[in-house]
């Protein structure tokens, strides 16, 4: 099934997503790579620094975007379907992993391409953070946790029917997974304190903390985790032809790919 773009990526703003992409994957990850000696690691400032890199990052992201390609129909798609996905996750909230969220950031994605899902997945959990007073350092990890999701969604292979939607649900099942091991990345090396079996070690060895961050992520969050995953898996079989079909309707009378052209005006009679 043929996707639409209605966010073009060119260039510039996909570039500025793969830089943006590098920097969350460093402000995720850092613990792996970190010295002992690292101020960031002495002082614990690494949440805090990430925290206020990350927003300024996705607003030099979302301002390229929009330059080089958001329109009034894109906007106005951007901002329904933003808004239902704020409404839906407090549903969950999150509660033994119930997130209702993530399944909308796929389709979306699916249908509107890459660029828009980016955008959505971004925007979706500020508003969220918003309505549910949810604002704290933890947001922009989510942010661009969420905005990752929906950016792979518009990258999927071509499917159609059935396999289309068990491609679509094993994704939201992955993602899910991986949205929460990241999160946990964010505040490991400060949750858990020293001296224990999956404490963060400034400066062991890689392998050894990440078998730490294994264990912790195992035995404090898998749970909630695996809740997630099957959310979106369930949601998106039982919503998903709807869903794809309200949304692909929307797109066909949207007409973001269509050509713009223009033409001189039909003379008129007697001149």
């Amino acid at each position: 099934m043929s996707r639409t773009n209605a966010i073009r990526l060119r260039w510039r703003s996909t570039l500025a997503v793969a830089l943006v992409s590098v920097a969350g994957l460093i402000a995720f990850l850092w613990p792996l790579f970190a010295g002992p000696h690292s101020s960031i690691t002495r002082n614990g400032e690494a949440p805090l620094v990430f925290a206020l890199m990350l927003p300024l990052l996705l607003a030099v992201v979302l301002a390229e975007i929009a330059e080089g390609g958001l329109d009034v129909k894109a906007v106005a798609i951007l901002g329904v379907l933003s808004a239902v996905g704020a409404a839906l996750r407090p549903l969950g909230a999150g509660t033994a992993g119930l997130e209702t969220v993530f399944f909308l950031l796929v389709l979306g994605g699916r249908v509107f391409g890459a660029g828009f899902g980016f955008v959505l997945g971004a925007t979706t959990l500020f508003g969220s953070a918003l309505i549910t007073g949810g604002v704290g350092p933890w947001l922009p990890f989510q942010m661009i946790g969420a905005a990752w999701i929906g950016l792979g969604a518009g990258l999927l292979p071509p499917a159609r029917g059935r396999w289309e939607l068990a491609l679509l649900a094993a994704y939201g099942g992955i993602a899910g997974l991986v949205y929460g091991a990241l999160l946990n990345f964010s505040f490991w090396p400060f949750a858990t304190g020293g001296g224990t079996g999956v404490s963060f070690v400034p400066g062991g060895p890689m392998l050894d903390n990440l078998h730490r961050f294994v264990v912790f992520s195992v035995t404090t969050s898998l749970g909630w985790d695996i809740g997630r995953a099957l959310t979106n898996v369930v949601l998106i079989v039982l919503t998903g032809r709807a869903v794809l079909g309200a949304l692909r309707r929307a797109a066909r009378k949207a007409a973001f790919d269509a050509p713009v052209t223009f033409a001189e005006p039909p003379a008129t009679m007697g001149r």
